[in-house]
């Protein structure tokens, strides 16, 4: 399922070598966090959050029924 969230997400940033992203498995679910940075955020969430609502309907409808759920959320990469 990360592949398919990098594979969208790769589509939309411009600043790939700055995304990164953390995978957080608990019993129910599987929780894929994307860090972008501050000019990638509009694009991959997209007007009134149309892409990123687009993104979770995908992968909601990849996850196999018996499988754990799966969610997905974008934050902006914290500076450094």
């Amino acid at each position: 399922m990360l592949e398919l969230v990098k594979y969208i997400v790769n589509r939309f940033a411009e600043d790939k070598e700055n995304i990164s992203y953390e995978v957080e498995e608990t019993e129910e679910a599987v929780t894929i966090t994307v860090l972008l940075s501050d000019s990638d955020m509009g694009k991959v969430i997209g007007k009134q959050g149309k892409i990123a609502k687009a993104l979770r309907t995908l992968v909601r409808a990849a996850t196999p029924k018996d499988s754990k759920k799966y969610n997905v959320e974008i934050k902006e990469r914290s500076a450094e």
